[in-house]
């Protein structure tokens, strides 16, 4: 007992003790810690080939490198691609984004210049030069399978991080400088997965350490969901809100009263005209 006591009162014992702790709550937390969403491995012919698709496609805006290339004014004409993961590259190049048909405040989407294989192979090239977010796997993209508490957690995260941009609905919206949010409709959950992993353009990044895997894969669940279900009121709008609702309610309702009433007034005026003749 007087020997542990001693070695209590070292100067050394409460470094010791908070060294313990660290390794601890470190081995804890690595083990508890959400796991990222991993993707395909890449092969050496993957990656050769997909530099020689960037030297030709991507080189001239983001340098042979892809380290980017710098205006003279000290802005981007092309930013660095370094560590943003194969993830961005097949988001980018997979909804038509990238390559620009022409330099804008945003990259709109459209149809892919590229194939699935050829996508996968610029993915696998930029993958290469740093570490960075992976592709998911088909376990976080197969929303069919989340239950009624998943796809209602999906809808809390969805109207707390995502509708003042994207709209209630996912039907998007307009943003300051030329931007807006874009239309989830249509989009796959790969690419949904992938805007909320990478932020792309103006959106925020939500890693996985912010959003886990699981519930990005409820956040699609809830859009997917909220896009299958019918308009029992009718003509929607397009989802955008009472603005819409109103704009039609003036020119349709109240433009087609007062079409009505002119015709109603020029009907009446020529009834008079033939009395007289």
């Amino acid at each position: 007992m007087r020997t542990l006591s001693t070695r209590r009162r070292h100067p050394l014992a409460g470094l010791v003790v908070l060294l313990v702790g660290l390794v601890t709550a470190g081995s804890l937390w690595a083990a508890a810690a959400p796991k990222p969403a991993q993707a395909e491995e890449y092969t050496a012919r993957d990656v050769e080939v997909g530099r020689e698709l960037f030297l030709v496609g991507c080189a001239s805006c983001h340098g042979k490198n892809a380290t980017g290339i710098t205006t003279k004014d000290g802005g981007n004409y092309g930013p660095s691609l370094i560590g943003v993961g194969a993830a961005s590259v097949d988001f980018q190049v997979g909804t038509g984004r990238m390559p620009m048909a022409q330099t804008a405040p945003q990259a709109p989407r459209k149809e892919p210049e590229y194939d699935a294989e050829e996508t996968k192979q610029l993915a696998a090239y930029i993958a290469s030069l740093a570490p960075g977010p992976a592709i998911p796997s088909e376990e976080y993209l197969d929303y069919g399978t989340v239950d009624a508490d998943g796809l209602k957690e999906g809808g809390e995260f969805f109207r707390t991080n995502c509708t003042a941009c994207h709209n209630s609905v996912g039907a998007g919206g307009a943003l300051p400088n030329g931007r807006y949010a874009p239309t989830l409709s249509g989009v796959s959950a790969k690419h949904l997965y992938e805007a909320m992993q990478t932020g792309p353009q103006q959106m925020p990044v939500f890693n996985d350490e912010l959003i886990t895997p699981e519930d990005k894969r409820n956040i699609i669940a809830y859009i997917k969901n909220v896009q299958e279900q019918p308009n029992y009121g009718g003509v929607a709008g397009g989802g955008l809100g009472p603005v819409v609702d109103g704009v039609f309610v003036w020119f349709v309702g109240i433009g087609g009263l007062v079409g009505f009433a002119i015709w109603i007034g020029a009907h009446g005026a020529r009834v008079k005209n033939k009395k007289k003749a």
